[in-house]
């Protein structure tokens, strides 16, 4: 098994399958969205055209939709997914944020929370795409005031109550919508098909992983994420690797791979962030120059799927440092036109 290039091709990073971003969005069940700017990248250079416009197109016309979710982080879902994530993802999230809140010794009690809440969805209905700043004027006319930090806390928690999502696409600063208004509302799915469904995208698209990369990813209990796998049955099966047991579909994708191909990859990427052990792409030693122990992801650079530099994306001309004297930054030219043309398409 090569682990790498299974990764690659079935994480649609090279020979991709899609032309949509959001039917790619929908393949991949759901994808960190932290980078306001950078998820545009993520999911286009997964797309066999990579076009800002169309990332922008899809956006806008709701069929992705970005929302604090797993882990109670910004993820992209596909619209057609949306209500079954929210079901079955939101209450452990809103477990995780009230946690957080508790840590930061802040307390929104009912009242207040439904009070906003209301005051934010009529804003999002009325605006159709609502800043955080129209909320912030919005509030200040019910004669409520708070802190920004405080503020974010009610815009998540909306979000995953199913009342807020996200609103048309602007250069720099999120926007949000009545979900009502945004995304059509579907039938409750029943919660073991949910975690079946779950587990065959994350599966699918993340293969080669193991049980706890899943746990990770999803931010369900680990008993919720067996139960998803049982439920996928002959489907899916286990390989071993190196000591761990990782699990491979049916129809995942061993072929069209090619050597000698580097890769820009941007901030939070699912390349890396879908894992909780990630020395199959990641070497030990350079763990600390893609992401830190807060959580803070870099843009990476990968060669055939090793990853072996970092780069910066808001510049003219690439700049890159790569982690060993082999590689050259003329050697990710390529690489660099294609994320250049990916922003004027």
């Amino acid at each position: 098994m090569n682990p790498v290039a299974i990764r690659l091709l079935n994480q649609q990073l090279v020979a991709p399958q899609y032309n949509d971003p959001a039917e790619l969005v929908r393949y991949m069940g759901a994808m960190q969205a932290q980078e306001y700017r950078m998820m545009r990248w993520a999911v286009a250079m997964r797309t066999r055209k990579p076009s800002h416009k169309a990332f922008t197109k899809a956006y806008d016309e709701g069929r992705m939709i970005r929302l604090h979710l797993m882990r109670g982080t910004w993820q992209l879902v596909s619209a057609d997914d949306y209500w079954m994530m929210v079901n079955l993802c939101a209450p452990k999230a809103i477990a995780v944020t009230k946690g957080w809140m508790s840590s930061n010794k802040i307390c929104i009690p009912d009242e207040e929370l439904m009070r906003v809440r209301d005051v934010l969805a009529r804003t999002a209905s009325d605006l159709h795409s609502a800043t955080k700043e129209d909320f912030v004027r919005a509030l200040a006319e019910k004669g409520m005031q708070m802190d920004d930090h405080r503020l974010s806390y009610h815009i998540r928690m909306s979000e995953m109550s199913g009342t807020l999502c996200s609103g048309d696409l602007l250069p720099f600063k999120a926007t949000y919508s009545l979900t009502s208004d945004k995304v059509k509302s579907t039938a409750l799915m029943e919660r073991e098909e949910a975690l079946m469904r779950l587990a065959r995208k994350y599966f699918q698209s993340r293969q080669p992983a193991t049980l706890d990369d899943f746990v990770w990813w999803s931010g369900l209990n680990k008993s919720d994420c067996r139960m998803g796998i049982a439920l996928l049955g002959d489907y899916i099966h286990q390989v071993k690797y190196k000591g761990r047991e990782f699990y491979l579909t049916d129809d995942c994708r061993t072929r069209g791979f090619k050597k000698g191909r580097f890769l820009l990859i941007p901030p939070y990427d699912e390349y890396l962030i879908s894992y909780k052990s990630r020395d199959v792409v990641l070497a030990q030693e350079h763990t600390h120059r893609a992401h830190n122990n807060s959580g803070i992801f870099k843009p990476i650079v990968a060669y055939e799927g090793a990853i072996c530099g970092n780069w910066t994306p808001y510049r003219d001309e690439c700049q890159v440092e790569f982690f060993e004297d082999r590689f050259k930054a003329e050697d990710v030219t390529e690489a660099w036109k294609t994320y250049r043309s990916f922003q004027n398409l």
